[in-house]
C-alpha cells in the first residue's frame, strides 16, 4: 500500500466554535445577560432608588435632612470612630501579616484562625460579648463605674466594636501578598547593614503598599457602614451615640423616609467613592500593582 503523502488537515473544528475552550456564542450571550441582569437588579436599581427617594421632595429637603443636628452628630461620630479604628487596624494588620508571613512560631495557625474570627461570628454576637465583658453585671462593670470609665453606651464601646468587625481586612489583604514575596528582600537589606525600621520603610512597605491601600479602603467602608455590633454597644442614644447606620434606622422607624434615604445616600456615595478609588488605582497603576503582586 502506498504511503499517504497528502498534507495533514489538522483537527476538524465545528463552525459554531472559535476555539477548543470557547463556548458557543449563544452561551456567552446568555451568561453575560444573566450576570448583567443580576447586577442591575441587586446593585444598580437599589442605588438608583436610594438617590431617587432621597431627592423626591427636592434638593432643599435633601440638604435639610443632612444638616439636621442629629444627622450632623451621627456624621461626626461615624467619622470619629473611623479615624480611630482604621489606623489601629492598619498597625495590627501590618504587624500580624509580617509575623505570619515572615516568621515561624508556635501558635501561628491559631493567630491566623483568630484573624478570620469576625468573618464567622455575627456582628450582633460580637457586640453582645462587649456587653457581657463591660456591662453592669460583669466582673469589670462595677470597677469601671467606680472609676468613672464609660465603655458601653459611649464612644469607647463603639470604637471597640468597630475595630473587632474590621480588623481582618488589612491583615487578609497583606498576608497572601507578603507570603508570596517571601523574605529575600528583607534578608538582603539586613545583610547590607539596614536597621529593622529602614528595612520596613524602604523594602517591605513599598512592596505591600497597594495591598495595604486596598485593605484600608475596605476597612474604612466597613467601619462607616457597620450596624450590628455598634447597635448593641451604643445604646442608640439619639444625638449622642448613633452612627449613620443607626440614625438611618431611627428615621425609617419614624416613617421619615425621605430623611432616612437622604442620610443613606451618604453611605451609598461612600461605597461608590471606594469603588472609584479602587478602579482609578488599577487603571493608573495597574502594571505596577501586578508587578508588586507577582514579586
Amino acid at each position: 500500500m502506498a504511503a499517504d503523502t497528502s498534507p495533514s488537515r489538522g483537527p476538524i473544528v465545528s463552525p459554531s466554535f472559535t476555539g477548543a475552550t470557547t463556548e458557543h456564542k449563544a452561551t456567552r450571550w446568555t451568561l453575560t445577560l444573566i450576570a448583567v441582569s443580576f447586577l442591575l437588579l441587586v446593585i444598580v436599581l437599589p442605588l438608583v432608588s436610594v438617590f431617587a427617594e432621597a431627592l423626591s421632595k427636592g434638593f432643599a429637603t435633601y440638604l435639610a435632612a443632612l444638616i439636621e443636628p442629629d444627622a450632623m452628630s451621627a456624621i461626626r461620630l461615624t467619622l470619629t470612630v473611623t479615624i480611630i479604628a482604621v489606623p489601629m487596624n492598619i498597625v495590627f494588620g501590618v504587624a500580624a501579616a509580617w509575623a505570619i508571613a515572615k516568621f515561624e512560631f508556635k501558635g501561628k495557625a491559631l493567630l491566623t484562625t483568630l484573624i478570620d474570627l469576625p468573618f464567622s461570628v455575627s456582628p450582633v454576637i460580637s457586640g453582645l460579648v462587649y456587653v457581657l465583658l463591660f456591662g453592669a453585671g460583669s466582673v469589670l462593670g462595677p470597677w469601671l463605674k467606680a472609676h468613672g470609665v464609660e465603655i458601653l453606651f459611649a464612644v469607647p464601646g463603639i470604637v471597640l466594636a468597630t475595630i473587632f468587625v474590621t480588623f481582618p481586612f488589612v491583615a487578609r489583604e497583606l498576608i497572601p501578598l507578603m507570603q508570596e514575596q517571601g523574605t529575600t528582600d528583607e534578608e538582603a537589606a539586613l545583610s547590607l547593614g539596614a536597621s529593622g525600621w529602614q528595612t520596613f520603610r524602604f523594602v517591605t512597605l513599598p512592596n505591600i503598599k497597594w495591598g495595604l491601600l486596598y485593605g484600608v479602603l475596605l476597612c474604612n467602608a466597613r467601619a462607616m457602614g457597620e450596624f450590628g455590633a455598634v447597635s448593641v454597644v451604643s445604646g442608640r442614644i439619639r444625638g449622642a451615640t448613633t452612627t449613620l447606620p443607626l440614625h438611618i434606622e431611627i428615621l425609617y422607624n419614624e416613617y421619615n423616609v425621605v430623611a432616612a434615604f437622604a442620610v443613606a445616600s451618604l453611605l451609598a456615595l461612600l461605597a461608590l467613592l471606594t469603588l472609584g478609588l479602587k478602579a482609578a488605582m488599577e487603571w493608573r497603576y495597574g502594571a505596577e500593582i501586578a508587578a508588586a503582586t507577582r514579586h
